[in-house]
């Protein structure tokens, strides 16, 4: 059993949390897919994870490239590269 109760899955929650992109914009092959699925299914904060990230997609949708100032997309773009820094991305 992983920390939060849930039975160890193919992927791990790490796993799911790096390819959610991929799993939300359908560029997963089938078999990583279902891995994906089932692991969110059975694993409640992957699950939260996952339905957050969907709000935010939806959220975010309309906000147009035009929107955002240059100052705005740099201030995103640094905090973006220091958080994938601080992961060993």
């Amino acid at each position: 059993m992983t920390p939060h109760g849930c039975d160890p899955p193919s992927l791990s929650c790490r796993d799911l949390v790096d390819l959610v992109t991929d799993y939300l914009e359908g560029a997963m092959d089938p078999a990583t897919a279902a891995s994906f699925e089932r692991h969110a299914h059975d694993c409640p904060p992957c699950l939260e994870h996952l339905e957050q990230m969907k709000l935010t997609v939806r959220a975010a949708g309309g906000v147009s490239d035009e929107a955002i100032t240059p100052e705005a997309r740099s201030a995103l773009m640094e905090r973006f590269r220091d958080w994938n820094a601080g992961r060993g991305g």
